[in-house]
């Protein structure tokens, strides 16, 4: 646990010390679990974005883009089930007086259990080498069927117990487990309350005449409400898709783990509207099609597993999160929910409006279903970000930190440096700078030495390095050096465009989905 939490400080320590995330508004301290993104984070929050928009607006010729405003007629979060049912279980120790998430310290204990198999499948993994079966190995061994069968019992009794909110059971799990607070190590628990995660503010001139809103929880619930001015404006015909990127807020009460678990955070969702009876095939068809998208940025396939859910949410007949394994263990990465028709029933039983869809093949209308996919942003950035924190020992005994971040979602793209500041060789560069950056995001350094110049490039993520010397005067040729390889190839400068938009463009990464 101790090499977790070591690995994870640095990877919060290299986000501030090269311009990635900031804790928000330091100068005064900072706000708990509030963050801001620097000037290398903001770049590589873009590209994630764009990764997944391209690759769900731009391939899809039956999903469109919408940007729905954070403030919503409070009756939305009503008729959505928010007011009534989007609650945490909160559990306080009576001697630290600190609070967590019931479930969340359930799930910890859980996680537990997960790296006492994890550490025996590395043991018989480095006894039986190649011949090394995984699967046949959890199915097969007596100690690791024990641990399993103990965390699947542990979770199936708190998703009963949540979904039928009996809370007392969930104190009572917390105490038959023997959890105890993380902080003083007290077992000495409060009762398991609800808490309603979201944030009311007021709209109005005058305290009189003010009505009381909510920050949107989701981003889900602008996409309902435009469903209809979507379908007609754009002559959609079922299957059809709505997407969005955008903040939502919520009061978390234990917000931790970075940027993980955040109250101000960017989720990226997209609602597949179908004909009832269908949501099973496009349930499933959108669980593989989701995981392949993760799997093409090459993070690790071993890296992401499914969560079927045990309690599932008030709206839902299926839902299964994809999982990622972060730095403290599986979490919850994306989630992919088959919604029913429940949220466009309730709105236009609470709007008093029709939201049927007619379909021309059935002469009929009809409430379509949906199926949901929703992505955290901020969390996509984390399984990037902490997958790519490398630390290198080198032939020479030295060492290298580095930034495996996928070239195609890199901050920065090319960096280009004068061998040294004198004949010629800075004019020569700064061309090259002026003819690419109309593409892609270019760096210029001059200064240090240049294997300095390499290692700062290294730690920003930067996949290649172009440095022009006294031999680019003679042949017009340059040096690429690889981030990750640290080779290094010659080659013309006027085939450098042609070499750059093949290996760092976001259209090849997307081609190979």
């Amino acid at each position: 646990m101790t090499n977790q939490s070591d690995s994870f400080k640095k990877i919060i320590s290299h986000a501030k010390e090269y311009g990635f995330i900031f804790p928000s508004s330091e100068i005064y301290d900072g706000l708990s679990a509030v963050y801001d993104y620097g000037q290398n984070g903001v770049a590589l929050k873009n590209n994630i974005r764009e990764y997944w928009w391209r690759s769900m607006v731009q391939l899809n010729d039956n999903i469109v883009g919408l940007d729905s405003s954070i403030f919503m007629h409070p009756t939305t979060w009503k008729a959505s089930g928010h007011i009534d049912a989007f609650n945490d279980p909160l559990i306080d120790n009576k001697d630290s007086k600190k609070r967590y998430r019931a479930d969340i310290l359930i799930e910890d204990y859980v996680a537990k259990i997960e790296a006492k198999i994890n550490k025996e499948v590395s043991k018989a993994s480095k006894r039986f080498g190649d011949s090394f079966n995984k699967e046949q190995f959890l199915l097969t061994n007596p100690r690791v069927k024990v641990y399993q069968s103990k965390a699947d019992g542990i979770l199936k009794r708190m998703g009963k117990s949540l979904e039928n909110e009996d809370l007392a059971d969930v104190k009572a799990l917390i105490e038959d487990l023997e959890i105890a607070c993380p902080e003083s190590g007290s077992k000495n628990w409060t009762d398991v309350k609800q808490f309603n995660l979201m944030f009311a503010t007021k709209l109005g001139a005058s305290a009189d005449t003010a009505i009381d809103l909510f920050l949107r929880p989701e981003t889900a619930q602008g996409i309902f409400v435009n469903f209809l001015n979507v379908q007609k404006s754009g002559r959609m015909k079922l299957p059809f898709g709505i997407a969005q990127t955008g903040k939502a807020f919520r009061n978390e009460i234990v917000a931790r783990q970075f940027i993980f678990r955040m109250r101000e955070f960017e989720q990226m969702e997209m609602q597949f509207f179908i004909p009832p009876g269908t949501q099973k095939e496009w349930y499933e068809y959108w669980k593989e099609k989701r995981l392949k998208w993760h799997y093409n940025l090459g993070l690790g396939e071993g890296n992401y597993r499914y969560h079927d859910h045990e309690k599932l949410a008030h709206y839902a007949d299926a839902a299964t999160d994809i999982e990622f394994q972060f730095p403290f263990g599986f979490k919850e990465l994306e989630g992919i929910h088959s919604r029913t028709d429940f949220d466009l029933n309730n709105h236009e039983k609470f709007a008093g409006k029709k939201l049927q869809y007619f379909d021309p093949e059935k002469n009929e209308n009809y409430l379509p279903y949906v199926v949901e996919t929703s992505i955290g942003l901020d969390r996509m950035f984390l399984a990037v970000f902490s997958k790519a924190l490398t630390e290198e020992t080198l032939k020479d005994g030295s060492t290298r930190v580095l930034l495996k971040i996928p070239p195609e979602l890199a901050p920065t793209k090319l960096a280009i440096f004068p061998l040294v500041k004198k004949d010629g060789l800075p004019e020569i560069a700064k061309k090259i700078v002026t003819d690419l950056k109309w593409d892609f995001t270019i760096a210029y350094d001059e200064k240090d030495a240049i294997g300095r110049r390499y290692r700062r490039q290294d730690a920003l993520g930067t996949p290649y390095c172009v440095t022009v010397d006294h031999q680019t005067i003679e042949d017009e040729t340059i040096t690429i050096r690889h981030r990750d390889s640290m080779t290094q190839e010659r080659v013309a400068i006027k085939s450098l465009f042609k070499f750059v938009q093949s290996k760092l463009s976001l259209s090849e990464l997307l081609k190979k989905l």
